[in-house]
């Protein structure tokens, strides 16, 4: 038998691949470790035959179980058939006669994680996040920020431990206070109110977001009436909305779009909200196209790029997965849609958790591959904390599947860069 030195090194290193065998005679002295696409070779006592011998196929431990458990030649041949089926080992002996016997066969049942990538934080959650860290720095506690900075709860009780409150109006705000929009952008209708009150604003809103409500603007200047695909009270939506309500018309879903009523069917574009699902939204503006055909597109893509990455990851692995697990929390938009593609992509199951205190140990017990991602306003940390969680159920064989890239970065509010600038210069 290995040392336990080396015992020790190999349960760290290969995890839920090792195997253990021993032999029909009770003799203990066989057992050695055994990693994936490696062969075990060893001469059996006369008269053993490969069935005589056993792998545990209950653990990953290097310990004599089987050894102890296996009642008779019958139940060490199903345990043994059992143990090469659970974890694919290439194993051979020499039997009674002189003849070579060999298993040789696929990993077909061997746990693993597909971990997708892109994931978590995009650039405009970084920047709102980093946001509130800096103006806590700088202006020191407390700092208000209207409605959640970002959608995580994870992220919120964090800046609220370094002394960030959150509000749902500018009301709730002291007069003279500091106050950040959050991420999802705000109505003009805000930013008149928080100046009546004398805040020092700084918006925090995604540069991407703010580009959606530019062109809101112009299009209502120009005279089109706009469709809106979007959830109804989500943030972004409700900011989007306020600029210029009198033209702006939401539509959630294909199935809404048959109710919508507009003034001029000619002159008509749509819009969207960043973290839809790509797909359901084509799906809404095929809809609307069918009873609006002269229905324009907005000159830019409105899904953000984050949202298209991570759905696009989760499609790449949804198909080979048992079990999809997305990070994120419940009102995170993004996170909810790549729930929803995932199963339509044709992961087995697909389930949200806020972190690995929400994995229910029922979603696993007949999945051999899982899969993990997280929205975008998920610190990396709650995906650590699921993956150590499923390596405790041996899910240790982790595999990234990268399909793009992300270099994007956003700099911070100008009125912030302003102050910490002036901040140095005064040091």
């Amino acid at each position: 038998s290995p040392d336990q030195d080396s015992l020790t090194l190999l349960q760290r290193r290969i995890h839920r691949t090792h195997k253990h065998c021993v032999g029909d005679d009770g003799d203990r002295n066989v057992g050695v470790g055994v990693a994936q696409g490696q062969k075990l070779a060893f001469r059996a006592r006369a008269g053993s035959e490969l069935r005589h011998l056993t792998l545990n196929p209950d653990s990953s431990k290097l310990a004599d179980v089987i050894g102890e458990q296996a009642r008779d030649r019958a139940h060490r041949g199903g345990c043994f058939r059992a143990g090469l089926k659970c974890h694919g080992v290439s194993v051979w002996a020499l039997g009674a006669q002189g003849v070579e016997c060999t298993y040789d066969g696929p990993m077909p049942d061997a746990k693993k994680v597909l971990l997708a990538a892109p994931r978590g934080y995009c650039a405009g959650v970084d920047r709102a996040v980093v946001t509130v860290e800096k103006a806590l720095d700088l202006y020191g506690p407390p700092v208000y920020v209207r409605k959640q900075i970002v959608h995580n709860k994870y992220v919120v009780h964090k800046l609220e431990e370094r002394g960030a409150i959150f509000v749902d109006e500018v009301e709730e705000v002291p007069e003279g206070a500091t106050v950040v929009f959050s991420a999802h952008g705000v109505a003009p209708s805000v930013h008149e109110e928080s100046a009546e009150r004398n805040l020092k604003t700084i918006d925090a809103t995604c540069p991407l977001v703010t580009k959606v409500h530019a062109e809101a603007r112009r299009f209502a200047s120009e005279g089109y009436d706009i469709l809106l695909i979007g959830h109804e009270g989500h943030e972004e939506v409700e900011g989007t909305m306020g600029e210029a309500p009198e033209v702006i018309t939401l539509v959630q879903d294909p199935a809404s779009a048959l109710d919508v009523e507009i003034s001029n069917p000619d002159r008509v574009i749509w819009l969207s909200q960043t973290t839809l699902s790509v797909d359901e939204t084509m799906q809404t503006v095929d809809a609307l196209k069918e009873r609006f055909p002269n229905l324009i597109a907005p000159p830019s893509d409105d899904i953000c790029y984050a949202t298209q990455n991570r759905q696009g990851a989760v499609k790449e692995i949804a198909a080979k997965c048992d079990v999809l697990i997305v990070v994120g929390s419940g009102n995170s938009s993004n996170s909810v849609r790549l729930v929803e593609v995932a199963l339509d992509a044709g992961a087995g199951a697909s389930y949200r958790v806020d972190s690995a205190d929400e994995l229910d140990e029922a979603w696993f017990e007949n999945a051999n591959i899982v899969g993990l991602t997280s929205g975008a306003s998920v610190p990396e940390i709650l995906v650590d904390e699921v993956l150590q969680w499923l390596c405790d159920r041996d899910f240790c064989d982790v595999e990234t599947v990268t399909t793009a890239q992300e270099t994007l970065i956003f700099a911070l509010p100008p009125e912030l860069r302003r102050d910490i600038k002036a901040a140095n210069a005064a040091k």
